[in-house]
């Protein structure tokens, strides 16, 4: 009999740590590290750049922490230990950036990368706890809650930390800048009281092993590396997932580099975020939209759509020059953004074995880890090497093509009928 107490606190973790993902990781912390943290760096791009080298750090060590913790939390029943643990550890680095000055861009890079840690690893063990507390019939509906529970929570305090940087004086605040700096430790407060129903709902079903991290990393990979050997009998699959790689990359590098991008070329902090907010609600019905559309049109046309648009935004993104300009791409990247990461996992949920759904999306979170640090790192080379950013937007270009090339070497009827022979 499931438990509608728990459910709610297991909902409000999603509006807890998504304050993470809308101020910190989307929108004011970018511009926060080029305006103040890499203040002092000599060259505009170069604090473009950097913070794409901290995005590539960040995302190498979550995607080796990823089959372990997920070895963890299949073995041991401490997955609440482990999600507090982590979850003080975002909370820290989140209030931590009160102290970053001008020029304290190491710091920021450090903060951030723990930040990533706490946000990722906790949300590891926060999945693992949707099998315990809902069954199976109503995972998919609980799932979805939570994801817009997320949605809202994270663009509420968005909003609330746009007000506090735009109109500093009606929250008794001296600057834009203290505004920034609270906007910060309202991320920490936020993840903190609102983690609060789920630390005291949800117990433990057991205790720490004792075995030591070496076993679960054995573990953890040992998986990873029998699902791709699996996954290599399914050749449409295996097309599907190069595609998925290359186009994902370019679209959570869109997600991560905006602001920075768009701080650097001279667009304002107020339309900057401004503009996210408008990506975080436009979003909702547009992703609900795209599900229409690809009914009537089939998935893979309609991922074609998104991905096609995709190719626009990075191109205008190289000509971009003003805040409307900003705007425009805003809302263009809330009609695709969600559409186009919904479908794609729905294909991918065609062209796997039943039965082996856990399995299969387990690997593609991991490999979807690992690929994610390329665009970012692209993003940075390419800035570093030419001197401007803009042709490190425009490098994006090509993970959208090949990506688009990838899927239109992919059969989906063939796919779907190896994925009920072989298994």
């Amino acid at each position: 009999m499931e438990d509608r107490i728990k459910i709610r606190a297991w909902l409000m973790y999603d509006w807890a740590n998504s304050a993470f993902a809308t101020t910190m990781m989307a929108a004011v912390l970018p511009i926060f590290y080029s305006d103040v943290a890499a203040s002092t760096l000599a060259e505009d791009h170069l604090a473009a750049s950097y913070w794409g080298l901290t995005q590539t750090i960040a995302m190498l060590i979550v995607a080796v922490l990823a089959p372990i913790l997920g070895a963890i939390a299949d073995d041991t029943g401490a997955k609440m230990t482990f999600l507090r643990t982590f979850t003080y550890i975002g909370v820290l680095a989140s209030a931590g950036f009160v102290f970053v000055g001008n020029g304290d861009y190491i710091l920021a890079s450090v903060l951030f990368i723990f930040g990533t840690i706490g946000f990722s690893g906790g949300n590891a063990f926060y999945d693992a706890l949707l099998p315990d507390l809902v069954e199976a019939k109503r995972r998919d509906y609980v799932s979805s809650q939570g994801f817009m529970t997320g949605y809202i929570g994270g663009g509420i305090l968005l909003v609330i930390n746009l007000l506090m940087i735009q109109k500093p004086a009606w929250f008794g605040l001296p600057s834009t800048l203290a505004g920034t700096y609270v906007s910060f430790a309202s991320v920490a407060i936020w993840w903190l009281v609102f983690s609060i129903p789920l630390f005291r709902r949800v117990k433990d079903t057991g205790k720490l092993s004792g075995r030591p991290l070496g076993y679960y990393a054995s573990v953890g990979f040992r998986r990873v590396a029998a699902t791709f050997k699996q996954i290599l009998h399914y050749p449409e699959l295996v097309k599907y997932l190069i595609a998925f790689w290359f186009f994902n990359d370019g679209i959570s590098t869109i997600i991560t580099m905006a602001t920075v991008y768009g701080k650097e070329i001279g667009i304002g902090t107020t339309d900057l975020i401004a503009a996210l907010v408008i990506t975080q609600f436009v979003g909702i019905p547009c992703t609900l939209a795209f599900g229409k559309i690809a009914e009537r049109l089939g998935s893979k046309q309609s991922l074609y759509i998104s991905l096609s648009i995709y190719v626009v935004i990075v191109v205008l993104g190289y000509f971009m020059t003003s805040a409307l300009h900003f705007y425009v791409l805003a809302v263009m990247v809330g009609f695709v953004q969600g559409g186009s990461q919904a479908i794609a996992r729905s294909i991918f949920s065609r062209l796997i074995p039943a039965g082996r759904s856990a399995e299969f999306f387990g690997f593609l979170t991991v490999s979807s880890k690992f690929s994610a640090i390329l665009g970012p790192f692209a993003f940075s080379v390419v800035g570093l090497a030419t001197g401007s950013s803009r042709f490190g937007i425009l490098a994006l270009v090509v993970f959208f093509i090949l990506g688009i090339y990838m899927l239109t070497r992919v059969n989906l009827e063939k796919g779907e009928r190896e994925a009920v022979v072989v298994s």
